[in-house]
């Protein structure tokens, strides 16, 4: 049998080839010792596929909490007793302040993000005013992230200038009945293939640390690979105080770098975004994830936890010597 060094490189071949990797190998990828070897061949993959580029996108929580869905890492949920703000759906101006603050810190995209089972018909219809009103008032990319989808609404979503719709799996197949249990695994599923056909970007990802296996994490992979998005955010579970997950401990800085270099190997022309957990498990070395296959991040913070200042983001792109996208 070939060294890992040996593998790496076979596998680096096999994905500019454009062949798939397949599981075993995955699984191999995912074992190697050689840690530095793999983050920097992933790096390479990055960078061949997305001409050295790094996507940078500003989050607004336009609507915090009292989420009907009891998913166990959410502080949202309004099955937990979670101390953090809420509040019902921002007004219009105040969404136009922030995604202008998005656009001054130099975010390509600015996303509005909603916390909701799916949107009441009223809301909707204001969410689909703002978003209007973005448009007509900024140059930047709109996304959004509202929960579950009808096929009507994504389309109408589509057609007043949205580009990308977020909606994660957020864990395995098999280990979802353990974060969740007012909806299904195909729910989730079921609302990125609504997304698609009505011919909106998917962002579609998960969080990592919630107590899954290394094979669930390449399991999650496999399930987001097989819809073909255009953009993969990976989190890193930050426990939340009042959740059922406020103890879990995450994974090591180590396991998150070999998770993201796999899931470039598996997926080497979407955007691979680090997201929740970077600066917290990576500390003042986040720049080791765009190092290691990952070729986009969120600035300024996240739903309900703090992230880094923009500045110093755009810093550190600039520092490892990559453009912004």
């Amino acid at each position: 049998m070939v060294d890992d060094i040996e593998f790496i490189a076979e596998m680096e071949n096999k994905v500019n080839s454009g062949d798939e990797i397949l599981l075993p190998e995955a699984q191999r990828l995912l074992n190697t010792a050689n840690v530095q070897i793999l983050a920097e061949t992933a790096n390479r993959i990055a960078r061949r596929f997305s001409e050295a580029q790094v996507d940078v996108e500003m989050l607004l929580n336009a609507k915090s909490g009292s989420c009907p869905e009891d998913c166990s890492f959410c502080a949202q949920s309004s099955f937990y007793e979670s101390r953090i703000n809420k509040y019902p759906l921002l007004e219009k101006e105040t969404v136009l302040g922030r995604a202008q603050k998005a656009k001054e810190s130099g975010a390509d995209s600015f996303c509005l993000v909603c916390a909701y089972r799916s949107p009441p018909e009223n809301d909707f219809n204001y969410i689909c005013d703002i978003i209007e009103h973005i448009k007509k008032c900024l140059d930047i990319d709109v996304n959004v992230s509202l929960g579950f989808m009808t096929k009507e609404r994504a389309k109408r979503l589509k057609m007043i200038g949205v580009k990308r719709y977020n909606h994660n799996l957020e864990t395995s197949e098999t280990y979802f009945s353990q974060i969740c249990r007012t909806h299904d695994f195909s729910d989730r599923l079921n609302t990125a293939l609504i997304v698609k056909e009505a011919g909106l970007e998917l962002c579609c990802g998960g969080i990592i640390g919630m107590g899954e296996t290394a094979m669930q994490r390449l399991e999650l992979a496999y399930s987001i690979r097989n819809l073909s998005p255009n953009e993969v955010p990976i989190n890193i579970l930050i426990p939340k105080s009042g959740t059922p997950f406020e103890n879990l401990h995450g994974v090591s800085p180590i396991d998150a770098i070999k998770t993201i270099a796999v899931w470039r190997f598996l997926m080497p022309t979407p955007i691979i975004k680090i997201a929740a957990g970077r600066e917290v498990y990576f500390r003042d070395s986040d720049n080791l994830a765009l190092k290691a296959g990952a070729n986009g991040i969120i600035t300024g913070g996240y739903l309900t936890t703090n992230g880094n200042d923009p500045s110093r983001d755009m810093q550190m792109i600039q520092d490892i010597g990559i453009n912004q996208g």
